[in-house]
């Protein structure tokens, strides 16, 4: 069988990658160095609101964020978060807005990771997975955990600081586990969370507990999702995923009972499938796939052996 390495080399997790992006995470206290890169004529910056960037499709076909000079932004500093420098010293800053601003052509428009995520190239998703997780972080944790005080933004948008009693707080990022379970007869275990409409299966998923290593939460959330015992579990990759705060590790975990018995509250449906079973499932309009920017749609390609089928829009 192709191991994970051999089959996803040229194809990486959509929101994993860097795209030639240095954090630069050595300047983020450096105040002079900051206000220089801001006023440098090749800075460029974008605004981020509830998740969302504008972006515009481009004459060759492709999609771009909307990016502005730094001196052309007409906005406070007061929510700029400096997100990194590419490969030609070029710097990027995110500024953090209640709105984004008016479309600034008649292309552009609002997106977010789920749409953009599969439409930009490796730097603008970068950048955008980046800025989407400093903005929910931001926007969720304005006060402080010991005190209760307001706090200020820091360290170029990356720490928050409490005036009163001089604690400082860091971005959250919430571990999860995300797992493609399969049987004896190498079928795959996909269930179906309540919220979801009709026939959308991926793979199951959970967040870490305290105190927990990650291969025992994979046990854990199989079982109590699903009511199936595993044995081995194998870690593959991780991805960014801001919606808000958390870091999926994908695992590989064979179950050592194939009986599934479902929650009935995060999970209403869960079955074994056959990669056949899948594909016809697929093709019939039976069963949607998981979204391609994920690393739940990696996990089940990986054991599919290949991208799954697609439905053409009638």
């Amino acid at each position: 069988m192709t191991t994970w390495t051999e089959e996803y080399t040229e194809r990486p997790l959509t929101l994993a990658g860097t795209g030639g992006i240095d954090r630069a995470a050595g300047h983020r206290l450096d105040e002079a160095w900051l206000a220089a890169a801001w006023s440098h004529p090749t800075t460029r910056c974008f605004v981020v609101s509830g998740g969302q960037a504008l972006i515009v499709d481009t004459e060759d076909g492709g999609t771009e964020l909307v990016t502005m000079p730094s001196f052309d932004a007409p906005f406070t500093e007061s929510h700029r978060y400096f997100l990194g420098v590419d490969a030609e010293g070029v710097r990027y800053f995110a500024l953090q807005k209640d709105a984004l601003p008016g479309r600034m052509d008649d292309l552009a428009r609002p997106a977010g990771l789920r749409e953009a995520g599969a439409l930009l190239g490796e730097r603008d998703t970068a950048l955008l997975v980046h800025a989407v997780a400093l903005e929910n972080w931001q926007r969720l944790h304005r006060f402080c955990s010991r005190c209760g005080e307001r706090t200020v933004i820091a360290a170029a948008g990356h720490v928050r600081r409490c005036p009163a009693c001089g604690a400082e707080h860091y971005p959250r990022t919430d571990p999860a586990v995300i797992m493609l379970v399969t049987d004896e007869k190498d079928r795959a275990l996909l269930g179906r969370q309540v919220h979801w409409p009709e026939g959308r299966f991926s793979t199951l998923a959970g967040f870490v507990e305290p105190g927990e290593s990650l291969e025992n939460a994979v046990i854990r959330e199989v079982a109590e999702e699903a009511g199936v015992t595993v044995g081995s579990v194998e870690y593959v990759a991780s991805q960014p995923w801001p919606f808000p705060t958390s870091l999926m590790l994908g695992f590989l975990a064979r179950a050592v009972d194939p009986a599934i018995t479902v929650d009935g509250e995060e999970i209403e449906e869960a079955r074994w499938f056959s990669r056949e079973e899948l594909r016809a499932a697929i093709l019939a309009g039976e069963v949607k796939s998981p979204s391609g920017i994920s690393i739940a749609a990696r996990l089940v390609e990986h054991w599919y052996g290949g991208p799954l089928p697609t439905v053409s829009a009638a």
